[in-house]
């Protein structure tokens, strides 16, 4: 793409989640460019886990058999006191509502070359390293006007060892660059304080010396040496561990003060030395945060990932977050894009997304409390209140459920009361084994990217007419050979058959019984398709607008 042309999407950083919003976009067709910062790829690890949402997400992207091949399943997540006595424990199954493992660990550099390496093989797509972005400037046209819908996004930028600025143009920019995102300066949005920020160390170590662990990730809540464990794969484990700024954990003296950290899980004899049967591949110093932006587009700028939220580390979320934001995003602006649909369809990302972030934060603050209790003079109280609370009977269950909530009622989640059968509304479906042509397969493989209708009666004219209009394939559940897994879903759901969206999200059901889906005045003008589509087209002459 030479400089100054014009294409459908711009990313911006090259990380896991700007790579796989391109796959996301490239699997219905979209054209992108991705702009990197690096040349290759951050060496050293920093997310470790993925959820079985995220596993799904890699699914659609096509990567899922390969994450597979680097991936470690784990068993959850455990609070133990400062003596290492269990307090609560968040157990995780090896087959989640999603098909795949509920908690897995990785190495994330491995995981970034299978993304690029899969990008690589897109025509969609095209990745430019030495890359570094200067300006994203939202303009109006002469031909849309103030009031009309957004024009192109102008994106400049220098490579490596040049002084001359070049730009493309873009009818959408994704903005994945991270905590200090340029792009979202750009659109004038801000950081909202979650209240959580404290200093640790991460040290990544690889041994062969025996280790005790319970095969998940432990936290270890104790006010003056709080710390993570974690297994991440055969022969690799990570710490962390709340230190000074100024503490080192190398030379003679650092080596000491570290044998005597991961003493309750590994021994390492006084006379041991760094390296050998014990090699720390990396130590870095973190500041964990809690933050939000207060807007997450203007026109046809997005923020995904860190550049929109940041949580603290304590439940696994931090690219789980991230990944959702392009599964939620992506189909949106590709029916916008290809199809024409309307554009207040892009104004259910933020309106989706940010509460789910915003929970699961808070979440994650709350699990630091339990380990540390902060370090102001309501420490004590508030560790003793959630180190009580994850002691009742329940409350592990509902926090682990609740990494996920179901979305709330809006445009495209046709909720109301349980007496009306609409609870799966806003939920996933679930993601059993089908039988396809004679072999066993992921149920999202039958299904496709697009919209889909799931019933267990005869569909009426009505859902064949609404599966028509939105290119939905139907299935009835009976025929899938899943030993009866969705159509036990649908009873417990109170529904004869359900609407799901490209993400898998219910849009509507029916409710047993009643025959029709009764929202499609709601959710049928966003993804109507009467406009014509955005084509590659001459750039009209643009007037830039300051946030």
């Amino acid at each position: 793409m030479s400089a100054g042309s014009r294409i459908p999407v711009v990313i911006i950083g090259a990380g896991p989640v700007g790579v796989t919003a391109a796959l996301l976009l490239a699997q219905r067709g979209v054209r992108s460019l991705v702009l990197e910062r690096h040349r290759g790829i951050y060496q050293l690890p920093r997310a470790v886990v993925v959820d079985d949402e995220v596993r799904r997400i890699l699914q659609s992207a096509g990567v899922h058999e390969e994450f597979a091949a680097l991936a470690r399943p784990a068993r959850g997540l455990r609070l133990l006191d400062a003596r290492h006595r269990v307090i609560a424990e968040f157990p995780r199954s090896s087959h989640g509502h999603h098909g795949f493992p509920q908690t897995s660990m990785f190495d994330q550099p491995k995981l970034e070359r299978l993304l690029r390496d899969a990008l690589a093989r897109r025509p969609e797509c095209e990745l430019r390293g030495g890359v570094e972005v200067v300006s994203v400037t939202q303009s109006v046209t002469r031909d849309t006007g103030p009031d009309g819908p957004p024009g192109p996004v102008r994106v400049t930028f220098r490579r490596d060892g040049s002084d001359e600025a070049e730009h493309v143009w873009a009818d959408a920019v994704l903005g994945c660059d991270g905590a200090g995102s340029l792009t979202r300066d750009s659109i004038g949005a801000v950081w909202e304080d979650l209240h959580f920020e404290e200093s640790w160390r991460v040290i990544d170590v690889r041994t062969s010396r025996p280790v005790r662990t319970w095969e998940g990730a432990e936290q270890i809540c104790c006010p003056t040496r709080p710390a993570t464990f974690m297994r991440v794969g055969e022969d690799r484990y990570r710490w962390e561990f709340r230190l000074p700024d100024d503490e080192r954990l190398d030379g003679p003296d650092g080596w000491e003060r570290l044998r005597e950290l991961v003493a309750p899980w590994v021994d390492l004899p006084p006379d041991a030395s760094p390296g050998g049967d014990f090699e720390v591949i990396r130590q870095a110093q973190y500041t964990f945060r809690a933050r939000l932006a207060d807007r997450w587009r203007r026109g046809r700028v997005f923020l995904l990932g860190d550049a929109a939220h940041l949580t603290p580390p304590f439940v696994g979320q931090g690219l789980c977050a991230g990944l959702r934001d392009a599964r939620n995003l992506t189909w949106k602006l590709a029916r916008v894009l290809q199809q024409g649909a309307d554009e207040r369809l892009l104004d259910t990302y933020e309106r989706e997304r940010k509460p789910h972030v915003r929970h699961v934060i808070r979440i994650a603050v709350a699990v630091g409390w339990a380990m540390t209790g902060g370090q102001d003079r309501a420490a004590a109280i508030r560790r003793a209140v959630v180190g009580a609370a994850c002691r009742l009977p329940g409350v592990t269950a509902a926090v682990s459920r609740d990494l996920s909530p179901a979305l709330a009622a809006g445009p495209l989640v046709r909720r109301r009361s349980r007496l009306t059968g609409r609870v799966l509304a806003g939920t996933f479906c679930p993601q059993p084994r089908v039988l396809h042509d004679g072999r066993r397969v992921r149920l999202d493989d039958v299904l496709g990217d697009s919209f889909a209708v799931l019933t267990a009666v005869p569909p009426t004219a009505q859902v064949t007419a609404v599966a028509t209009a939105l290119g939905a394939r139907t299935i009835r559940v009976d025929d899938l050979g899943d030993d009866g897994n969705l159509s036990a879903w649908l009873a417990r759901g109170r529904a004869d058959t359900v609407l799901l969206r490209p993400d898998r999200v219910v849009m509507d059901t029916v409710p047993a019984g009643t025959g029709d889906f009764t929202g499609t005045a709601v959710w049928a003008p966003l993804l109507h398709t009467a406009r014509r589509p955005a084509e590659d087209r001459p750039v009209p002459l643009p007037r830039s607008t300051t946030p």
